[in-house]
């Protein structure tokens, strides 16, 4: 089955007005020539501008964010909900970042209700799911991921999570320069997919999985043409406007 790749860049906690636009600019150029999607997750407070600028730019580039809360509202003192990213006019959002899970505490429970409260609010989630290092060295790789899928799944149903996107990030490869090789990252994201047809049948293959950590313009080609990896969730390489065009480019 053919599925549309994606090249989305994650700018963590990265950003200024002058420098946003500049990006935004030169991915414009490159994805309004493209056969992929194009997605920037641009820190919140930047959102407004981003979607502002891709308006006035008739750009094709997808505007999302980075984290929401899992409550609809309420005294929650510096969160963001998923309607206030609706009302901005976002329709992406990252759930269950390993940042998240790692220095923020996020458990899978969390991510579940996140996943299902963006669902709830129209917005479509990147649901992202890897292991450390030490988990991969103990075996325990598939055994984590799919337990976070699974904890997803339990909550809205496998069908239902089939229709979001699922990026795939070993944590011991983000921000460190290590990279799975494409034969490691094409294992895990077959494993992904055989787990989800199992569940949810033929509709699984047409879910689309991204690889994340530390993807870069020379690296990119021979990740995205491994047969079940759809794009990638890329960090650092997305600040750079030449390195991100070429992955964009890679995507296409």
């Amino acid at each position: 089955m053919s599925r549309v790749k994606i090249a989305a860049g994650n700018w963590k906690m990265h950003g200024s007005l002058e420098m946003n636009a500049s990006l935004l600019e030169s991915f414009t150029t490159s994805a309004n020539t493209t056969d992929c999607e194009v997605m920037i997750f641009a820190p919140s407070l930047y959102l407004d501008q981003m979607l502002s600028l891709a308006m006035e730019m008739d750009s094709s580039v997808i505007i999302g964010a980075q984290n929401m809360s899992e409550h609809s509202g309420g005294a929650y003192t510096g969160e963001i909900s998923g309607g206030m990213l609706v009302d901005l006019g976002c329709s992406h959002v990252l759930v269950g970042h390993s940042e998240r899970r790692s220095i923020y505490h996020e458990s899978n429970e969390v991510v579940a209700q996140k996943f299902a409260t963006a669902l709830e609010n129209g917005l479509k989630p990147v649901l992202c799911i890897g292991e450390t290092l030490e988990e991969r060295q103990a075996g325990q790789t598939m055994a984590v991921v799919l337990g976070q899928i699974d904890a997803v799944a339990n909550v809205v149903g496998y069908e239902t999570l089939c229709e979001a996107i699922v990026a795939y990030e070993p944590v011991w490869a983000i921000g460190t320069g290590q990279t799975a090789t494409p034969d490691q990252a094409q294992e895990v994201h077959e494993q992904i997919r055989a787990h989800l047809k199992e569940q949810a049948g033929t509709i699984a293959d047409s879910t689309r999985l991204l690889y994340g950590g530390s993807v870069n313009e020379s690296n990119a080609d021979e990740l995205f043409a491994m047969a079940d990896i759809d794009g990638g969730l890329v960090g650092g390489a997305s600040l750079k406007a030449d390195s991100f065009n070429a992955i964009i480019k890679a995507a296409g």
